[in-house]
């Protein structure tokens, strides 16, 4: 799992780190695949991701290539049921149901049912292996706070995942983050690194004359 929100949040040292070590085979899930050139872009220039699942992928050219070449696997779910999978990982649901995507592909080989009138579909919840994650601040408990929308997909993540690495903008001393205003405790946090050199990208920029 990679946390982010297209560009927003991505765990942009750990995503690098990845590619330098040339790791090939890589099922990833992640909200979106980065773009042609930038975020989780950069694994799939490499061919180091054999299966994607994820919810949008538009903003990638190398991706539409690869998938029309039949050189990776994709998924694709609803944005709401994506979070949902994976919410439902980290909570120990191992499936539930949702109104999403009932009479369309998504439906395609799912079990269906009935409530109050209406169909319902059964997703399986969604863990991983590893998550990769983005956070603003850090203590060395692995204590997190997250910036705004770049928390986006990963608390959910940090929770789903059997381990979690952590990629944080401030690292703080123990004491120094307010109780109140931790998203996420530590005990779902497995590695902790000092991230550095942040980008940051903005997918895309529109600009109007003044």
């Amino acid at each position: 799992m990679s946390g982010g929100f297209g560009l927003c949040g991505n765990p942009e040292n750990l995503i690098k780190a990845i590619a330098d070590a040339g790791i090939k085979n890589i099922s990833l899930i992640s909200n979106n695949c980065g773009t042609t050139e930038l975020g989780l872009g950069l694994l799939l220039q490499n061919k180091q991701i054999k299966k994607i699942i994820a919810s949008y992928v538009g903003e990638n050219a190398e991706f539409e290539k690869q998938l029309l070449n039949g050189d990776i696997e994709v998924e694709l779910n609803p944005q709401g049921t994506l979070a949902e999978r994976i919410r439902a990982a980290g909570a120990g649901i191992p499936a539930f149901y949702t109104p999403t995507g009932v009479g369309t592909q998504v439906a395609e080989n799912k079990e269906t049912r009935e409530f109050d009138g209406r169909k319902y579909l059964l997703e399986k919840a969604l863990g991983a292996d590893f998550a990769i994650i983005k956070a603003y601040k850090s203590d060395p408990f692995g204590n997190l706070i997250f910036r705004k929308t770049a928390r986006n997909f990963n608390p959910m993540m940090c929770m789903a995942a059997k381990t979690t690495i952590v990629e944080v903008e401030e690292l703080v001393e123990l004491g120094d983050l307010d109780p109140d205003q931790v998203h996420i405790p530590g005990i779902y946090i497995n590695r902790i690194i000092a991230g550095q050199h942040y980008d940051k990208w903005i997918e895309q920029r529109t600009l109007r004359n003044r």
